[in-house]
């Protein structure tokens, strides 16, 4: 597992920090990569392999603007995997979702997220 792992943001990928001696992730930007697996997929694996350690809190911070179905499967697939990794430990994840009053398809998706966890602290914040 890396402990810090930082992407800059593309034309169809968002920025991406995981640090996990900060026991932080964010996601900013678009995401509409054409092989959002292989573009995630460092990512998903430090996340899964930190799971599994003796973390405490961790803190992801979601602001995408804007993301396509593909995305959209992946980051279920993480929320559902943080939330089985803290279920029934004394593990905190906090996730919050960032948006804009406008963005009327990021604020139903973060809803729905919010729905099918049961472990983990979801926010939705508007700024």
């Amino acid at each position: 597992m890396l402990n810090r792992l930082e992407k800059e943001k593309t034309g169809s990928t968002p920025y991406i920090l995981f640090d996990a001696d900060q026991h932080y992730m964010k996601f900013a930007g678009e995401s509409f990569h054409e092989n959002v697996i292989e573009f995630y997929g460092e990512i998903d694996s430090n996340l899964g392999e930190y799971m599994a350690t003796d973390f405490g809190k961790f803190t992801f911070d979601c602001e995408l603007t804007y993301f396509n179905s593909s995305t959209a499967k992946l980051l279920l697939n993480m929320l559902l995997g943080m939330d089985d990794a803290i279920a029934g430990t004394d593990k905190e994840v906090i996730v919050n979702w960032i948006t804009t009053e406008d963005n009327d398809i990021i604020i139903e998706c973060g809803e729905d997220f919010e729905e099918e966890v049961e472990n983990i602290q979801f926010n939705i914040i508007m700024k």
